[in-house]
């Protein structure tokens, strides 16, 4: 797919209220897009239905309006690649699902809870090097595996890592990274929804996204990713990861212990969103309707991030490099 400008998107998932870390990345897109001119996509994955809230995508959409870090497509204002939502795209995902069986790069699995449960239990009380699913059902007949314990009837599709795959990436932001080895992931659940895994490769793909800034906990997930774009014959997109927001002690933000990690809770505490500075660090505040260039100075103002250790950002103030340090990358492509 032939694209004529970048095309960068922000994939929150409606799984309660919206975490802080959706703005710091929605702004880095957006920030991108305007700087060259791009589009920048509002994707909802929703295909953790055991954790789906309906209420959740509304207030994705208030929060960042109220922040004003507005999108160019999206389920709410539709797009030449809608529909947004993954729940409404799953006929979309099979016959990406089909090549990868057909081609063995993908199998049925039809073990049951309990069985990868003991396994996981067995694999941490060994303290074996090399943990994960151990392939029993790679390579059998749905009659050969119902003839061994831990059968279920409606199976999943693991993607089948080869034995030495590339682990090794170019990240836009930190050069050649190395990942962990994965094991088989799973790419379609037994409720015929696709993983985050295969669902996120084939819809950047379709949407022609041509960059992926996204957090660093996505790191050890590029080598699979890249994987399905080799196995399916597709050009994967740059990746940039980001520091992830940290709170002052380094540990990560998390929803349930620090409650300004809910994007909603500023809004219940009576912040104005100026008093976050996030419009005019992407130059679309009221005061300039019309600009579309990126204010690195005024994105220095509004992130207050300190770099922390291992490059990640801490909730500091009074530190402000990381930043600019992590868009200039992006801006030189």
């Amino acid at each position: 797919m032939t694209l004529t400008r970048p095309r960068l998107r922000v994939a929150p998932s409606p799984t309660g209220d919206p975490h802080v870390g959706t703005a710091y990345m929605s702004l880095f897109n957006l920030a991108y897009a305007r700087k060259t001119g791009g589009a920048f996509v509002l994707r909802i994955e929703d295909t953790d239905q055991a954790r789906y809230v309906a209420e959740s995508e509304a207030q994705i959409f208030e929060t960042l309006r109220w922040l004003g870090l507005p999108w160019d497509e999206g389920p709410d204002v539709g797009g030449p690649y809608a529909p947004y939502r993954q729940s409404e795209r799953l006929t979309t995902y099979r016959p990406f699902v089909d090549q990868l069986l057909a081609s063995g790069h993908a199998y049925y699995c039809w073990c049951s809870v309990e069985r990868l449960t003991a396994l996981r239990e067995e694999q941490q009380a060994s303290k074996v090097s090399v943990t994960g699913y151990d392939r029993l059902c790679h390579g059998k007949t749905r009659e050969q595996r119902a003839a061994l314990p831990g059968f279920s009837d409606t199976p999943v599709v693991r993607m089948l890592i080869p034995e030495d795959p590339p682990l090794t990436f170019t990240d836009v932001i930190r050069g050649d990274v190395s990942a962990p080895r994965p094991d088989d992931q799973v790419i379609l659940k037994a409720d015929g929804f696709p993983t985050y895994h295969l669902a996120v490769v084939v819809d950047d793909h379709l949407m022609g996204i041509t960059h992926v800034v996204r957090g660093e906990e996505w790191i050890s997930s590029t080598p699979k990713h890249l994987l399905l774009y080799r196995f399916l014959g597709l050009t994967p997109p740059a990746f940039a990861h980001m520091p992830l927001l940290r709170n002052t002690d380094k540990s990560k933000i998390s929803k349930r212990k620090n409650p300004a990690a809910r994007l909603t809770w500023f809004r219940e505490q009576g912040y104005l969103p100026e008093a976050l500075q996030l419009p005019s660090a992407v130059g679309l505040s009221a005061q300039r309707p019309g600009c579309r260039g990126v204010d690195v100075r005024g994105l220095r103002r509004a992130l207050r991030l300190g770099e922390g250790e291992h490059g990640r950002a801490d909730l500091r103030p009074g530190q402000a490099e990381l930043a600019e340090r992590a868009l200039h990358p992006l801006t030189a492509q």
